[in-house]
């Protein structure tokens, strides 16, 4: 999770990005014409090049003497030139933003989407400046496993194309199933069964569970020290239960603040609606109940798996969480990660029944080449991502080296998606061992599909550690098909005209904030949603929500192949 900077922080943040913009434009090089059509030169074999490259590198790394580095070397004759930042995102966005407006910037960048990426803005200036090269002839020339892979995946190749059809960088892909639909909530089973109780079903089933879990002494020591139903910043309440009221497409795990949605195929917020007021005033019921953790809004992650890990007896009986490793650890000696199961979607009392759909990739791009690398070291670069979209590539640049950190499946094992056969399978690290330092991680994540993911060997057993990817998979089950496909709105597709990108951040930011904000005081009763509503509705539209839904709607509408 991101570090909040400081508004002085923050300040020269945004002037380093306005800096970098500027000196960009006169840093030459012409990268956006791509090579104004002309073929690129044929280069047969490896020719050794040196690659200066940005990268997140993390604490159990080191890029310089990776395993998966020195593939790269064998492989390609390539040496990498590493110019390393944190995986703390604010630092690694303005160590970026300051290379780029020293003018010393890498021939790539390679990054990791939940560290810090390009966003769509960025490669449009970018581009128009001259610092990003085009990458669709490098692809069709030297990639033809990155064409297919994009070919082959409409929405994939939407989001990384820009309007003027170039690609600027390359977005990572990353099917991940269990990520598609993050709003679950995690209920103690143990505890259910032994107050003779069922999972819930309805809004008001719920509410008789978390009574019972307050009142009940579930866990049985005698004390009233249960936390019926918890959360953190980062791993937020609100959307799981909204959605028994009005699809509420935020996520849970905090990627997506936005109520963006379709209404009859306009561009519109959920946040002002009937729906949304409902989904509130449930919320504060059960908060003046004393149902919900008054830390739920305020703690972060790591206040929670304290609640989670409690010492001695079992305190937590829910959390709305993407997987229950979030608040308790798994393989716990007591066996109490074992307790928790997902609840599928509630049903509100006007029938409403639905999950948040959050697209599993990011927009923007991970892989960027920019200006300064030469044509070589730019069809050397894309040869080497064109491996990573092979099986092999990816499995040995995500999980490192074959025998160390993965190895073939064997007769007995099972691929996650069982009807598939398994291609490899990952070898568990020994607690308190030296990290393995085999592969890239993230950085060699993007041709991540559900093929692919579903392939690899997973134990059976779902509450084992080996077999934890299951339990998510199979829970994520419950909720999928609940979404309300036709509210979804494609963010990841729709790019900004550059000339709105700062109008377009700041009103998103000022709306988001004070939706997030305005819900917390309805929930925790500091504002009367009776009495508060309409001035918190008026309040949204001197935000200037009007004039942010019509830029929406005219990107919207300029998206091709809705």
């Amino acid at each position: 999770m991101s570090v909040k900077l400081s508004r002085r922080r923050r300040a020269a943040v945004a002037g380093i990005s306005l800096l970098a913009l500027a000196l960009a434009a006169c840093s030459g090089g012409g990268g956006s014409d791509d090579t104004q059509g002309k073929p690129l030169p044929t280069i047969t074999g490896n020719p050794a090049l040196t690659l200066d490259v940005f990268a997140p590198q993390s604490a159990d790394w080191n890029l310089a003497t990776n395993d998966f580095t020195k593939v790269v070397k064998d492989k390609f004759n390539l040496t990498i030139k590493w110019q390393n930042t944190t995986f703390d995102g604010g630092p690694a966005k303005e160590k970026r933003q300051i290379s780029l407006a020293s003018g010393d910037y890498p021939d790539l960048y390679l990054l990791i989407p939940w560290v810090d990426q390009f966003t769509q803005t960025d490669l449009l200036k970018l581009s128009n400046q001259g610092v990003v090269v085009p990458l669709n002839q490098l692809i069709d020339q030297y990639a033809p496993n990155v064409k297919k892979a994009l070919d082959s995946t409409p929405e994939w190749k939407a989001m990384a194309t820009a309007p003027d059809g170039k690609i600027y960088g390359i977005p990572q892909w990353v099917d991940c199933f269990h990520c598609t639909y993050q709003d679950k909530l995690w209920m103690n089973s143990a505890w259910l069964k032994k107050l003779g109780l069922q999972q819930p079903k309805t809004t008001e089933d719920m509410r008789k569970v978390l009574e019972a879990f307050k009142t009940q002494d579930p866990n049985g020591n005698g004390k009233a020290d249960e936390i019926p139903l918890s959360a953190d910043v980062r791993d937020v309440l609100i959307p799981y239960f909204m959605n028994a009221f009005i699809y509420d497409p935020q996520g849970t795990s905090g990627n997506n603040n936005s109520t963006l949605v379709l209404n009859d195929g306009k561009v519109d917020v959920q946040a002002n609606k009937d729906g949304w007021r409902a989904g509130l005033k449930y919320l504060n019921s059960l908060y003046k109940e004393g149902l919900i953790d008054k830390g739920a809004f305020t703690q972060n992650p790591d206040a929670l798996q304290q609640q989670g890990n409690h010492a001695g007896t079992v305190v937590l009986g829910s959390a709305t969480v993407l997987h229950p490793g979030i608040f308790v650890t798994t393989g716990s000696p007591d066996g109490r990660d074992k307790q928790y199961d997902a609840v599928p979607p509630l049903t509100g009392p006007d029938g409403a029944n639905f999950t948040g759909y959050n697209f599993p990739s990011a927009p923007g791009a991970t892989f960027v080449l920019t200006s300064k690398a030469t044509q070589e070291e730019q069809i050397q670069a894309i040869k080497l991502l064109d491996y990573i979209f092979t099986d092999e590539g990816q499995i040995n640049g995500q999980f490192g080296t074959e025998g160390k950190t993965w190895t073939k499946p064997g007769s007995g094992d099972v691929a996650l998606d069982k009807s598939l056969k398994p291609v490899f399978k990952q070898i568990p690290q020994k607690v308190g061992s030296k990290p393995p330092n085999s592969g890239w991680g993230a950085l060699a994540q993007y041709n991540n599909t559900a093929h692919f993911r579903n392939s690899e060997a997973i134990g059976t057993d779902i509450y084992s550690q080996a077999g934890y990817e299951r339990r998510l998979f199979d829970a994520t089950k419950l909720y999928a098909g609940h979404e309300d496909k036709a509210k979804i709105y494609p963010y990841w597709k729709v790019w900004i005209d550059p000339a709105q990108a700062n109008e377009v951040a700041t009103l998103q930011t000022n709306i988001d904030n004070y939706v997030q904000q305005n819900a917390l005081q309805f929930v925790t009763g500091s504002k009367n949603i009776d009495t508060d509503w309409d001035a918190y509705v008026k309040g949204l539209d001197g935000l200037g929500l009007k004039r942010y839904l019509e830029i929406q709607q005219t990107a919207y509408d300029k998206m091709p192949n809705k």
